[in-house]
């Protein structure tokens, strides 16, 4: 399978370094190209994969393409993909839907949408996809074969995407500030910014972890380890007494419907 790559930013990257890591493709057989002549040359001197000059160039040479553009910059590249044969087109373009693509593109290529996310980048990512009109069930096989080489990978209808689009496409980001409040919270109570960092990281990580390790349900966990009156119960209670819940819904709603604007535009 001949891979191209439009787009060489941090997604970019972690797709293509983990395909080639696991051997799913020789990087002899990697095309890449982005709008910014030193992101895709950094990647193509990183790993060895070729350097087009355009993002047509990309599609000649390859016969599956990841779209790994932002929004902003997504129509100006569908513009250059209509004047080649079929290809498998991957999007990973939050909010833009699959008729976009299909149409924006000429109508000649397969298309799957996709929402990953940035823990791709040490091969912990949580992705999505949906297939367009004419993908086929090959082309799911080999999109979960490409997505899995950075993560956990499952396969949705498109209607599902703006939600996974603010749950696990934008969910790092909340954990990561999460962390930034824990350890703020720590060097608040007298421990050093280092002691604070470390002991917040490995929390998150540790938690996560363990549900992932014994298949236990969230709640199951935090009940075993909230001790009547103890002071886990007694955290667990401010952060109900300020809604801790409802902030959480509400920014994933806001994320969402961001990603249905974007649709839109």
């Amino acid at each position: 399978m001949k891979l191209g790559v439009i787009g060489c930013g941090k997604m970019g990257r972690a797709l293509v370094g983990g395909i080639v890591g696991a051997g799913i493709c020789e990087p002899s057989v990697v095309t890449v190209y982005d709008t910014y002549p030193t992101a895709a040359s950094s990647l193509a001197d990183e790993l060895g994969v070729a350097l087009a000059d355009s993002n047509a160039a990309v599609v000649d040479a390859s016969e599956v393409v990841l779209l790994c553009v932002k929004p902003q910059g997504f129509a100006e590249a569908l513009a250059d993909l209509g004047n080649t044969g079929d290809r498998l087109l991957i999007s990973i373009a939050a909010g833009i839907r699959l008729a976009t693509i299909e149409s924006g593109s000429g109508g000649k290529h397969r298309v799957v949408r996709v929402m990953p996310n940035t823990p791709a980048l040490i091969g912990r990512g949580a992705s999505a996809y949906a297939l367009g009109t004419t993908a086929t069930e090959s082309d799911a096989l080999l999109t979960e074969s490409l997505l899995g080489a950075v993560g956990y990978v499952c396969r949705v209808q498109e209607s599902d995407l703006d939600a996974v689009t603010a749950l696990s496409g934008s969910g790092p980001a909340y954990f990561f500030f999460m962390i930034e409040a824990l350890i703020a919270a720590g060097i608040k109570e007298g421990l050093s910014p280092e002691m604070a960092r470390n002991l917040a990281v490995h929390t998150a990580a540790g938690a996560a972890e363990l549900v992932l390790a014994t298949g236990e349900s969230p709640a199951t966990l935090r009940e075993n380890v909230t001790s009547p009156n103890g002071t886990t119960f007694a955290a667990l209670e401010s952060l109900r007494s300020n809604h801790f819940e409802a902030i959480m819904a509400t920014a994933v709603t806001a994320a969402a419907d961001r990603s249905r604007e974007l649709g839109k535009s």
